[in-house]
């Protein structure tokens, strides 16, 4: 039990140390203006760099992908089906592209598939 907590002791203590090596080391010394501004083509930028970012892009893209996923799932059903029994690979098919279906009918009534309002 002592050689245990010994153990966890020193490994608490080097931890903590390498963590505030790191820290110490990876702390900018100098903050130069023309870094830490951003990159265009060599000329200073004519707006924000930090430009708004649509959420309804991100959303359809968060959506297709969720579909993308769903579809690769899909696509072996056609293989299992010579492999399982017909009942139950019907069962479960259907109730996978049902509960497909509900989620594709909740986005289009929620409005999120549509780009522009």
């Amino acid at each position: 039990m002592m050689m245990i907590s010994s153990l966890i002791m020193i490994t608490m203590i080097l931890t903590t140390i390498i963590m505030s090596i790191t820290t110490i080391l990876s702390k900018k010394i100098n903050e130069d203006r023309e870094k830490a501004s951003p990159f265009e083509c060599g000329f200073d930028p004519k707006s924000s760099a930090r430009m708004s970012f649509s959420l309804r892009f991100f959303l359809i893209a968060v959506i297709f992908l969720i579909f993308d996923v769903e579809i690769a799932l899909l696509l072996p059903m056609t293989i299992i089906m010579m492999l399982s029994e017909m009942k139950s690979w019907l069962m479960i098919s259907m109730m996978f592209l049902l509960i497909l279906l509900t989620g594709l009918y909740h986005e289009w009534n929620q409005g999120s598939l549509e780009w522009a309002k």
